[in-house]
C-alpha cells in the first residue's frame, strides 16, 4: 500500500485527492482478500468481480465502483511493473454501467438572483460575491477557487493562473467586472495575505465552506433545483 501511494504521487503525478481515494479503495480489495486468505499474486478476475457485486448490494454508485476498479487496475498494473504478480486480473473486468443524466443547470435570471441575496456591505458578502462570479464567468472548480492566489490574477492581461487537477496549471479569461469585484473585496478584508478568499481568521477559506455558501444563497434566492459548485461549471 505504501508502494503504491508512493507510485500514484511520483510516478503517475495525482492529485493527493486522487491518491487518497485511490488507496481507500484498495482497501476494499484487501480486506476482501485478507477474508479469503488470498495473496495478492492469487486475487483474480472473479474474485474482483464477486466484490464489486458485493459492493453493488451495498447501494455503493456506479461511478465509485468504477473508480473502485480503475484503482485496482493501477494497483495491478504497479505489481506487473514489479514482476511481483504476470498479470493484471483487474484489466478486463466489465465496469458497471453509469446511468446517463441531465444535469440542472442556471440560467441567468438565476444567476443574478443569487448575487442579489449577498449583502456586499459586509467584507464576507462581498467574498462570497465575487466566488460566485469567478465561479460562473471563469468556469472553475470549487477546489481551484478555494485555492487562487492573488498572484495568480493578471490583470492587464485579463486572465488568472489556475491549479487543476493532477498540479496542472492553466490560464483562464476573466472579465472586467470579476476583477472589478475582486478589487473591491481586497480593498475591504482585514488581512494581508497572497491567499484570495480568506475565512474570518485570515485562514484559507475551504471547499465545504464554499459548497455550504452556494447551497443556501440558492435557498435564499429561491431556486429550487439541485445545485452544487460544480453546477456553474
Amino acid at each position: 500500500m505504501r508502494e503504491f501511494e508512493t507510485h500514484l504521487r511520483l510516478e503517475r503525478g495525482l492529485s493527493a485527492n486522487t491518491v487518497e481515494a485511490y488507496l481507500s479503495d484498495l482497501g476494499h480489495l484487501e480486506r476482501y482478500a485478507v477474508e479469503r486468505g488470498l495473496k495478492p499474486d492469487e486475487v483474480s478476475a472473479v474474485n474482483i468481480e464477486e466484490l464489486l457485486a458485493q459492493l453493488n448490494t451495498m447501494d455503493i454508485a456506479a461511478t465509485t465502483q468504477s473508480r473502485f476498479v480503475a484503482a485496482f487496475r493501477s494497483f495491478y498494473r504497479m505489481l506487473v511493473l514489479d514482476d511481483i504478480v504476470k498479470e493484471n486480473p483487474a484489466e478486463f473486468v466489465v465496469l458497471p454501467k453509469i446511468p446517463k443524466h441531465l444535469p440542472d443547470v442556471l440560467t441567468n435570471d438565476d444567476i443574478d438572483a443569487i448575487q442579489r441575496t449577498f449583502d456586499r456591505s459586509t467584507v464576507d458578502g462581498e467574498r462570497n460575491y465575487v466566488i460566485v462570479k469567478i465561479l460562473y464567468g471563469c468556469g472553475l472548480r470549487v477546489s481551484e477557487a478555494a485555492g487562487l492566489r492573488v498572484s495568480d490574477i493578471f490583470r492587464e492581461e485579463g486572465f488568472l493562473r489556475v491549479v487543476g487537477k493532477g498540479d496542472k496549471q492553466r490560464l483562464v479569461p476573466i472579465g472586467e467586472p470579476a476583477l472589478e469585484a475582486v478589487d473591491a473585496y481586497l480593498a475591504e478584508r482585514p488581512f494581508d495575505s497572497d491567499t484570495l478568499f480568506l475565512n474570518s481568521k485570515g485562514g484559507q477559506l475551504s471547499r465545504i465552506s464554499i459548497f455550504n455558501l452556494i447551497k443556501d444563497r440558492a435557498i435564499a434566492a429561491g431556486i429550487h433545483k439541485e445545485i452544487s459548485p460544480h453546477t456553474f461549471r
